[in-house]
């Protein structure tokens, strides 16, 4: 017999949430085989299994708040049998619309003939349902189908179930449409509504479900930076023609020698970097009543995840190529797609970029990453008529968001260092050859 322990946490993490178990007591499990998630405000941790063995037993359900090396479960070498049943069946369970095909005399339930499963009938989810959301089904006599799944690979946690039972309560019903459901009498009359009366059509159900722990302390964060910091937005407008005819020209060869495409981002992130050195106040931070400068420049890089915003970091990209940059920053996109990033990916961070022009932003005002003192807002990139040696021409504009701590940094040193980026994304070759 083995414990199953949370990882241990970082200084600044003081408990987390059982997210998800992947395995079921009884279950064998090979070694590196994920056995469950446990997520806290920054990332989603991953307990792995540390040998091959059988799942004994589980001693925290999801949704419960954990704590760093507490027991989650028991293991078992392979081929023992589990210590104790995790969720003994009831009668309840074995006679309620979630019965296995055992408890229905061996027969798998059929979809009707429109392909569907019936609502009173849920056999063929029962294997995805962990005892707890099981244990919340059958009390309060849910149809699974009807549940939103909001766990990773689309998994039905606790907290939709308690969630979706919440909504039914407030229905004064049940989502059961079998033969439960009583029929109106033969001779009952529809009460008539007034003519003026609009009548709601379609479901209006409402469902009430925690934040995240990721997302309530996205929240707390943001909320402290608007309580303590004087935030100002300057903005500026670039021409990103020259930067596109250099994509344009050296893209083949760069995927060629590389192996990535050679983006917008890591042409920003270049230039960022080289207005942080003209103006270090821009990368410096506040401490209380102290300022410090650093002489280093981490650059995180702002990454929607199906969990919120994440910010993981690129360091010291003073000694980064474009090539370099772009890896970087795909590795960071493929693990917060994942869930695979972890504490030390978000942790520090001198300046940030976000581009909310990947999902159409043509203007925004982006909020600094605390203890930062700047962020950097890209946005879409949009064909306008601009004026240019005399002549009227239709050129790719992007506006610039530029949103600082007006505490440490005063607004010239802003428009100048906004004005630097704007300047060098214009002449690219100035960036290269470091002019």
């Amino acid at each position: 017999m083995a414990d199953i322990k949370v990882p241990v946490f970082s200084e600044s993490v003081s408990e987390g949430t059982l997210l998800t178990w992947h395995k079921q007591p009884g279950e064998a499990v090979k070694r590196g085989d994920v056995l469950a998630e446990i997520e806290t405000d920054k990332v989603v941790l991953e307990v792995t299994a540390q040998a091959d063995g059988v799942l004994q037993s589980v001693a925290k359900n999801e949704g419960d708040t954990v704590l760093s090396e507490e027991v989650l479960g028991v293991m078992g070498d392979a081929g023992s049998a589990p210590a104790a049943p995790a969720a003994k069946a009831t009668e309840e369970e074995t006679s309620g619309p979630i019965a296995d095909e055992k408890s229905a005399g061996g027969t798998a339930v059929q979809p009707d003939s429109t392909g569907t499963q019936p609502a009173a009938q849920g056999a063929e989810r029962r294997e995805d349902l962990s005892p707890a959301v099981r244990k919340v089904v059958a009390e309060n006599n849910l149809d699974v189908s009807q549940i939103p799944a909001t766990g990773p690979r689309g998994n039905i946690t606790k907290q939709d179930a308690v969630g979706a039972a919440q909504v039914v309560s407030a229905q004064g019903g049940s989502t059961d449409q079998g033969p439960q459901k009583a029929a109106a009498p033969a001779s009952a009359k529809p009460a008539q509504p007034a003519p003026s009366a609009i009548i709601p059509s379609g479901p209006r159900t409402e469902q009430r479900v925690p934040m995240t722990r990721i997302r309530a302390r996205i929240a707390e964060r943001l909320k402290e930076v608007q309580n303590s910091a004087a935030l100002l937005t300057t903005f500026n407008e670039v021409n990103m023609q020259p930067s596109m005819d250099l994509r344009k020209k050296y893209q083949d060869q760069f995927v060629a020698k590389h192996g990535v495409k050679l983006g917008f981002m890591s042409l920003f992130v270049r230039a960022a970097t080289e207005a942080l050195k003209a103006f270090p106040l821009v990368n410096a931070s506040i401490d209380g009543k102290d300022i410090i400068y650093h002489g280093f420049y981490d650059i995180g890089i702002a990454v929607a995840s199906e969990r919120g915003l994440v910010v993981p970091i690129l360091r010291d990209t003073d000694g980064m190529g474009l090539a370099t940059i772009e890896k970087e920053i795909a590795g960071y996109a493929a693990k917060a797609r994942n869930g695979k990033l972890t504490m030390e990916d978000m942790s520090g961070g001198t300046f940030s970029i976000t581009n909310g022009g990947t999902f159409g932003s043509m203007m925004s005002t982006p909020i600094i990453n605390a203890p930062q003192s700047a962020i950097l807002g890209m946005h879409n990139i949009i064909e306008r008529p601009i004026a240019q040696n005399g002549q009227v021409v239709i050129a790719p504009m992007m506006y610039l968001a530029l949103s600082y701590d007006h505490r440490i940094i005063d607004g010239k040193e802003a428009v100048q260092f906004l004005v630097m980026i704007k300047n060098l994304l214009e002449d690219p070759a100035r960036m290269l050859l470091e002019l």
